[in-house]
């Protein structure tokens, strides 16, 4: 199976990034929030705080935010709408009908461009019934997803944007790097 991270790898940029945009377009006072999301990307980037640590005191905006967002399955069909350019051209050369999207990108935005790109299998985080965040698909949480939902898979080509992803590149039998168009295999 070939298994593709998201974000900076299939997609060209940060999907939850220019969702974040187009949602601030639509409702400007998430202005507010800005200050709070720069300073916990900076803390985790500087190491001073952990990513779960970040969800603890972050992550309980999003959940809020969202739980008050009616018609949220339409605004991500829209979204797509406009953002599907963005798929980077060698996803369409390689594509598979095995392919894995792994991301910590919200299942409720891979289920709808993963149906258009003609995915079947996608892992991202997932919010239960209340809104609260019930997986959080990124780093290690990524293997241990796959292998909840995929026990008997193995991967044979895993393409990453970055060494973030050390535990399903370990676990891989291929590794690939995707800087912009550029893909080398490191493993």
């Amino acid at each position: 199976m070939n298994v593709y991270d998201f974000d900076n790898t299939v997609y060209d940029g940060e999907s939850a990034i220019d969702f974040f945009i187009c949602y601030l377009r639509r409702d400007p006072s998430l202005v507010k929030y800005i200050p709070k999301i720069v300073r916990a990307l900076i803390r985790y980037k500087r190491g001073t705080i952990s990513i779960e640590q970040a969800l603890g005191e972050y992550g309980r905006i999003v959940e809020d935010y969202f739980s008050t967002v009616k018609g949220l399955e339409d605004d991500v069909r829209i979204f797509w709408d406009k953002h599907i350019g963005k798929i980077k051209p060698f996803y369409y050369e390689l594509h598979s009908d095995d392919d894995l999207i792994i991301s910590a990108s919200p299942e409720i935005s891979l289920k709808d461009i993963c149906a258009r790109l003609g995915i079947k299998k996608y892992i991202g985080t997932a919010f239960d019934e209340s809104g609260k965040i019930s997986r959080f698909c990124f780093r290690e949480n990524k293997v241990k997803a796959f292998f909840e939902l995929y026990p008997n898979e193995r991967i044979e080509n895993f393409y990453t944007d970055s060494l973030n992803d050390k535990a399903l590149i370990d676990i891989s039998e291929n590794a690939f790097l995707v800087k912009g168009m550029k893909i080398t295999k490191i493993k």
